[in-house]
């Protein structure tokens, strides 16, 4: 079973779970094309990464989910690989491709809308309206970029999938 990111459940609301996000490393790279695209382009040039192709040749499990977000310009998408919960980002191994790169996450707070169904732009948009009138009814501040989450390889049938749309928040005060 493939390793999934963890996280706890900090509250539950009307439409999405608040949770709590532990720091973590990804493998990412920056793509250009359309939403749809994006995932295949970047697919290819991370799972060489996890694969071997890095100054170690060393494998990485994969892990899910693989996250995809806008960039700062239009038409440009960053999707990444969550690293497996052993992954160490100090001793991994560089990529050999110049395209990928490592990055350290800090521990986040984040509000998740669960969904399944096709990998699309209308999809993502519409269940990102959804997670955004959300928060905002809950009172909750949004603290940085909304990411689309695929747990699911691109065989699973669509009605099958688990996908999410994940956006930071600021932590509500305890």
């Amino acid at each position: 079973m493939t390793e999934e990111q963890p996280y706890d459940v900090v509250q539950e609301h009307p439409g999405f779970e608040l949770r709590r996000y532990p720091g973590h490393g990804v493998a990412e790279t920056r793509v250009t094309g359309s939403f749809e695209s994006a995932g295949n382009t970047s697919f290819r040039r991370l799972v060489g990464y996890i694969g071997g192709r890095n100054t170690q040749s060393r494998k990485v499990a994969m892990t899910a989910p693989v996250l995809q977000e806008a960039d700062t310009e239009v038409g440009h998408y960053v999707v990444s690989f969550v690293m497996p919960g052993s992954f160490e980002l100090d001793a991994a191994p560089a990529p050999t491709d110049g395209t990928v790169r490592l990055r350290a996450i800090p521990a986040q707070t984040a509000a998740a809308l669960r969904f399944s169904g096709r990998w699309s732009q209308s999809r993502y948009d519409e269940h990102a309206r959804r997670l955004l009138a959300a928060v905002a009814e809950a009172g909750l501040e949004v603290d940085g970029a909304m990411r689309f989450a695929r747990f699911d390889p691109p065989w699973t049938p669509w009605f099958l999938r688990h996908n999410e749309v994940v956006v930071p928040v600021v932590a509500p005060a305890e």
